[in-house]
C-alpha cells in the first residue's frame, strides 16, 4: 500500500500531537486487541490482483453476455456513451452537498435541469432533486400525504399491482405511525383499479396506483382520479418514465404526486443500484415536497444563478419533526438522467418508447402462438406482459439459461395465486432475432 508520508513527516506529526511513536495512538485499545493475527492470503502485486479480480468477475452473468427478458422494475436500455463521459467529469464526480451556491453552480444547474425535464415528462408543476430510488419515493409520497392532512386521514389505499418493493417500503416507513392503515394491496392483482374506489373514504389521505402497473398494464386514470378527489384524498401515480414519452402523462390524469424509478433514464442495471427516485407534485404541495429543491434566481449583478430553495438547511436535519426522512439526493444519477433526456430529446424519448412497445407486442404475438403458453392480453400493455407457462417458471428459466437467455420474472414469488406465470420485459435492446430465439427455445420446453 502506498502511504504518502515520509518517516520524517510522520515523526513531525507525532510530535505535534504529543506522542512519541505510532503505536502510542492505540493505547486506548486493550493490548490483546491491538494487532491481531489476520488469516490473509499471501500478498499479490497489482498485476496479479487485477488478474484474480477479473477472473472472479467473469463468473457473473450480465446483460452483456445474456439476452435479457427480465424487468420487474429495472430495465436494460441503451445508454449513449456521452452519459458516462459527462458523468465522470471531475467537477461532477467529486461534488457533494451544494449548500454553498457560490461554489456549486454546476451541480445546482444540473439538478435544476433534471427537475425541469422531469416536470415536462410527468406533466407536473414541480420536481424535487430526486430520492434514493422508486421505492423510497413512494414512501415519501405517503409521508407528504400524512402531513398534508395533519394525521387526520390515517388510511392509505394501495393498488395490489403496485410494485411489491414499493409497497413494502411504504409499510416500513409507516410502521412508526401506528394509526396509519394501509389497505387494498391484498385485492386481486389482476383486478380492475376501480375495485379500489369503494375503499376510499373520508379517512383516506392517499391512493397509490402504478402506470404502467407492475404487471405491465396501462389504464387511463382520469375518471379514477376524479373519484379519488371527490373523497378529498390525494392520488399518487408511480410511473415508468420511458412510457411517459408515449402515453398520457399523470398530470393530465389530475395526479397530485408522481413518483417512480428513474433507472431507465440512462442508468445501468448495476446489480440493483444506485438508482434514483422520481418525485414531482402539483404546485399546491410545493412547500410540503420532500427532499431538496433547486430554484433559479439572479445574483446582485443580474446574472442567472441557482440555489437550494424553499426549505432551510435545518429542515434536513430535524429528525422526526422534518417533513422528509431524506435530505440528500442521487446527484450523479440525476446528472445521468438529465444528460440522457437532453441527449435524446422529446422525439428520441418517444422513439425509444415506441421501440419498446412494438417489440414487446411482437414478442407477445409470437409467444401466444406457442403450444402450452398463454399471453394475458386482456388489457393494453407497454413493454411487459404476463405469460402463463406449462411448467413452473423456475424450470422454464433454467432451460432458457442453458441457451444464454435470461427469462422473465416469476410472479409466484410475489403472488401465490399466479403459479406458473412469468412477467416478460422487452426493450429496444431486444432484437427480432433475440425474440425469435426466445420463442424457438420456448417451443422446446414441453418436449424437454
Amino acid at each position: 500500500m502506498f502511504i504518502p508520508h515520509s518517516e520524517a513527516e510522520r515523526d513531525e506529526m507525532l510530535r505535534a500531537i504529543g506522542v512519541n511513536e505510532l503505536k502510542d495512538l492505540f493505547c486506548a485499545v486493550p493490548e490483546r486487541y491491538r494487532f491481531p493475527e489476520l488469516d490473509l492470503p499471501p500478498a499479490l502485486s497489482e498485476m496479479e490482483a487485477v488478474a484474480q479480480l477479473e477472473e472472479l468477475s467473469s463468473t457473473n452473468d450480465t446483460v452483456k453476455n445474456l439476452i435479457s427478458f427480465l424487468g420487474a422494475g429495472a430495465y436494460h436500455h441503451y445508454i449513449p456513451a456521452a452519459v458516462d463521459s459527462i458523468l465522470r467529469r471531475g467537477e461532477f464526480f467529486t461534488a457533494y452537498t451544494p449548500y454553498q451556491p457560490e461554489v456549486s453552480q454546476g451541480t445546482l444547474q444540473t439538478i435544476f435541469e433534471y427537475q425541469s425535464l422531469i416536470t415536462a415528462l410527468t406533466g407536473m408543476d414541480v420536481s424535487n432533486a430526486s430520492h434514493y430510488d422508486g421505492a423510497t419515493a413512494v414512501a415519501e409520497a405517503g409521508i407528504l400525504a400524512y402531513h398534508h392532512f395533519r394525521g387526520k386521514r390515517p388510511r392509505m389505499v394501495v393498488s395490489p399491482s403496485l410494485h411489491p418493493h414499493y409497497r413494502q417500503t411504504l409499510q416500513t416507513y409507516m410502521s412508526g405511525v401506528p394509526e396509519v392503515e394501509i389497505i387494498g394491496h391484498d385485492l386481486d392483482p389482476l383486478g380492475d383499479p376501480n375495485l379500489l374506489l369503494p375503499l376510499v373514504d373520508l379517512n383516506t389521505s392517499l391512493v397509490i396506483v402504478q402506470y404502467p402497473d407492475f404487471l405491465g398494464r396501462i389504464y387511463d386514470y382520469t375518471q379514477f382520479a376524479a373519484r379519488v378527489h371527490e373523497m378529498g384524498a390525494l392520488l399518487a401515480v408511480a410511473v415508468n418514465p420511458i412510457a411517459l414519452a408515449l402515453f398520457k402523462t399523470p398530470g393530465e390524469f389530475g395526479a397530485d404526486i408522481v413518483v417512480g424509478e428513474g433507472q431507465p433514464l440512462g442508468i445501468p442495471l448495476s446489480y440493483g443500484g444506485p438508482y434514483l427516485g422520481i418525485f414531482a407534485v402539483k404546485k399546491e404541495f410545493l412547500r410540503k415536497i420532500s427532499g431538496r429543491l433547486v430554484g433559479e434566481t439572479v445574483d446582485g449583478q443580474g446574472r442567472r444563478g441557482f440555489v437550494l430553495t424553499l426549505t432551510a438547511r435545518e429542515q434536513h436535519i430535524r429528525r422526526e419533526k422534518a417533513t422528509s426522512n431524506i435530505c440528500s439526493n442521487q446527484g450523479l444519477m440525476t446528472l445521468a438522467a438529465a444528460v440522457y433526456m437532453s441527449l435524446l430529446g422529446k422525439s428520441g424519448m418517444r422513439k425509444v418508447a415506441e421501440l419498446c412497445y412494438q417489440k414487446a407486442h411482437y414478442a407477445a404475438r409470437q409467444i401466444a402462438g406457442i403450444e402450452g403458453f398463454k399471453v394475458n392480453s386482456s388489457q393494453p400493455f407497454f413493454h411487459e406482459f404476463i405469460v402463463e407457462c406449462p411448467r413452473p417458471v423456475a424450470e422454464v428459466n433454467d432451460f432458457l439459461l442453458d441457451y444464454d437467455i435470461l427469462g422473465g420474472y416469476d410472479l409466484s414469488n410475489e403472488f401465490p395465486s399466479m403459479k406458473n406465470h412469468m412477467l416478460v420485459a422487452v426493450t429496444e435492446m431486444n432484437t427480432k432475432e433475440d425474440i425469435d430465439a426466445l420463442c424457438e427455445i420456448l417451443q422446446e420446453v414441453n418436449h424437454d
